[in-house]
């Protein structure tokens, strides 16, 4: 890049630049050499715009550390920050989960007269719910003197992502005037919270909504992919509105976004449709991680699995693109459904070495569901007991399938006593392991499992059976 010739010049390229990461980092070098962070004694507001243009771009790429530093640089040079300075350093501080330097900021904002522009308080409303602190959140929403739907969203937004749904409805229920990211946010509070009908119920309401003082609303990118996500969390009945909505999208959208199209391929995946998730897949112009991983969860989960490790295989060495956490717990399921051990043992070790990916409890839970549909119980139980973290009941739960599978009853016995210790209230564990027991005919201890089922007062949860017509 040649050396620009004036400060407006470098300030409109780091606007014009800013959402590329080497372009910013570059701009950034040039203005440190000419001073321009710390000068400009007669106007002031030239430093305070390049300082907020950089931690905009900073926080975007997740670099929060550059974010903070720059913040602190500009209270050196005693360059006054402005309403449009915090909501980055907001956001900077969640991303890093600093929430003592977030309550920082907010003392600072205040001190400064900062509160009264709507982009400040609504910051840190979202900030106080990012750390699970609503009544922090309802705090500042509470003073804000006339909140208009900006706000109303952002507390909207808090409620929802912390479990509050009803809470949301009541705010929303008085809202004089709503737009589509009010009416997405309910939605999305309601998905999060796993009530996938009622979520559906209200997008239906959204679409036919249109009276004189809020007008018609239509979905935009957030709407589709949580509505969609809905109807594939669904247990049953969710294939005719996917359906619909895809519809309405061909009708209404000019194109896809990346994250549309992602949406849609995972509900097919999930249904079983897996010619119409290919066939969704292959219209994706730019592909994300997130796209990938739905093809390759939806071969893992419907018995095409060598067609999982393909696509894997194609997304690194074609693409050039790098797996993450969902990535490695779609291949590791399907290794375990083809018993692929050695693979699979590989890719456990490729994500941790090469991919610098961290494990979680899903990834040890998929890895002892492998070793122990192979039959291989013993090194599946060493290998929970040199976990770095304590199994949860998922882990211990594909210890136990396997034990039933492949009639291993004394190890099966211990591992149930140990999640109904675990969880108490699943009525599936002692089931489990009054099943184990019967199987080597120790009626006894059969009989007394579900005795203390029924004497706790879990009740089995009845099963059902759903059919698509393709």
């Amino acid at each position: 890049m040649p050396p620009p010739q004036s400060a407006e010049t470098l300030l409109q390229l780091l606007q014009h630049f800013i959402k590329h990461r080497i372009q910013v980092k570059q701009i950034h070098a040039h203005v440190i050499t000419r001073s321009l962070l710390s000068q400009d004694p007669f106007s002031k507001w030239k430093p305070t715009l390049f300082y907020n243009t950089l931690m905009r771009g900073y926080v975007s790429f997740g670099h929060t550390r550059h974010t903070c530093r720059l913040f602190k640089l500009m209270l050196a040079h005693q360059i006054p920050p402005n309403a449009h300075s915090f909501p980055s350093l907001i956001k900077a501080a969640g991303l890093c989960c600093a929430f003592r330097g977030a309550i920082s900021l907010h003392g600072q904002a205040l001190r400064r007269g900062l509160l009264a522009d709507p982009f400040v308080p609504t910051s840190l409303v979202g900030m106080y719910s990012l750390f699970g602190d609503g009544v922090g959140a309802r705090k500042v929403f509470d003073e804000i003197l006339s909140p208009g739907v900006f706000e109303y969203n952002a507390i909207i937004d808090a409620y929802a992502k912390n479990g509050d749904v009803g809470s949301a409805l009541v705010m929303f229920e008085t809202m004089r005037q709503r737009d589509v990211v009010t009416w997405t946010s309910v939605i999305n509070g309601f998905a999060k919270n796993g009530l996938f009908r009622e979520a559906i119920l209200f997008f239906k309401d959204m679409m036919v909504h249109d009276d004189v003082l809020h007008g018609s609303v239509r979905p935009n990118e957030a709407t589709y992919v949580s509505i969609l996500s809905s109807c594939a969390s669904l247990d049953c009945g969710a294939l005719v509105l996917g359906r619909q909505i895809h519809g309405y999208m061909i009708r209404n959208e000019l194109c896809f976004t990346v994250f549309m199209g992602t949406a849609l391929a995972d509900l097919y995946g999930k249904l079983g449709f897996l010619d119409k998730a290919v066939l969704v897949f292959n219209t994706i112009v730019f592909k994300e991680v997130c796209t990938w991983n739905a093809l390759i969860s939806a071969f893992a989960n419907n018995g095409r699995e060598k067609e999982a490790i393909h696509m894997f295989e194609k997304m690194i060495k074609v693409e050039g693109l790098h797996p993450n956490e969902v990535t490695f717990v779609a291949l590791l399921t399907a290794c375990a459904r083809a018993e692929l051990v050695e693979y699979g043992l590989k890719l456990f070790q490729s994500m941790q070495n090469e991919f610098k990916v961290v494990p979680r409890l899903e990834h040890y839970g998929c890895l002892v569901d492998l070793m122990g549909r192979a039959g291989l119980l013993g090194e599946a139980s060493d290998f929970i007991d040199g976990m770095p973290c304590e199994p949860d009941g998922s882990v211990l739960g594909s210890l136990l399938s396997s034990c039933t599978i492949h009639g291993e009853m004394r190890l099966g016995h211990e591992v149930g006593q140990k999640l109904i210790e675990l969880q108490p209230q699943y009525s599936g564990r002692y089931v489990a392991l009054s099943n184990i027991n019967a199987c080597v005919g120790r009626w006894d201890l059969a009989a007394y499992a579900r005795r203390v089922m029924v004497e706790a007062g879990i009740q089995k949860i009845p099963a059902y059976s759903w059919t698509y017509a393709k």
